[in-house]
């Protein structure tokens, strides 16, 4: 199928990012669907009449920003929908993708106890070196994984944490019922990142593709905090947003 548009030579706009736009822009209506074939790096040389580096950026681009994916041996496909959170109102992960129709789970790769650092000990109002529980988990969706968080919750609050199973178990279910700890809020700061390369082992992605760095403090009806949670969110596959009144 052609695409639309043309490129400007005389414009400021690098011919990569020209390129990259006029892509995004059919994807968005609707020339190629979520899983469909786009045109290859050579097809877009000879339409567009460019060099393959500047083929091959403008795809790499909308690969790293999720727009499209790359099949091994068969090509470069629209990538499904990210997966779009609120941030108006308190939320859970796993609730989050039921209520889409997406099946969540969990892969625990680290659970212990061990001296909080300063940082963690300062978000949850504690002591540095007092004990807390670190669950490291990857998060997925439909069996992709999509977040690689650790959580820090104090010894004090929640003794024998560590020997739960959280890849059966919710978290927050387990603080309500087994410690009497409901979280009702949270405040959470996001900041753009790059996906470094032990990230990238657990989230099946290169290194330095893009990511927000999620910093949680989890907080009881009384505002006390209980959990401190740091994730890495691939950029290619989910985003947030607000509604401003």
């Amino acid at each position: 199928m052609t695409t639309p548009n043309r490129l400007d030579p005389t414009s400021p706009v690098p011919l990569y990012y020209q390129l990259k736009e006029i892509l995004r822009d059919a994807i968005a209506a609707g020339t190629w669907k979520p899983g469909e074939l786009v045109p290859s790096e050579h097809q877009l040389q000879d339409e567009y009449q460019v060099s393959r580096n500047t083929a091959k950026k403008a795809i790499e681009e909308l690969v790293q920003e999720g727009i499209l994916t790359r099949v091994q041996g068969k090509g470069t496909f629209v990538a499904a929908p990210k997966l779009e959170q609120a941030l108006t109102g308190f939320y859970s992960f796993s609730n989050a993708m039921r209520s889409r129709g997406i099946v969540p789970s969990a892969k625990v790769i680290g659970l212990k106890e061990a001296p909080a650092k300063a940082s963690v000990a300062k978000a949850l109002a504690i002591a540095p070196g007092d004990r807390v529980t670190e669950l490291t988990r990857v998060r997925y969706a439909d069996d992709e994984p999509i977040i690689l968080e650790t959580s820090y919750i104090p010894v004090a609050l929640a003794p024998g944490l560590a020997e739960k199973n959280f890849e059966e178990s919710a978290l927050y279910s387990v603080l309500a019922v087994d410690y009497g700890l409901l979280v009702v809020k949270a405040k959470e700061i996001f900041e753009p990142v790059l996906i470094r390369d032990y990230e990238s082992r657990w989230l099946q992605v290169q290194a330095g593709y893009p990511a927000l760095l999620l910093d949680r403090v989890a907080y009881t009806a009384e505002g006390k905090p209980v959990e401190f949670c740091r994730s890495i969110v691939r950029g290619d596959r989910c985003r947030f947003y607000t509604e401003l009144l």
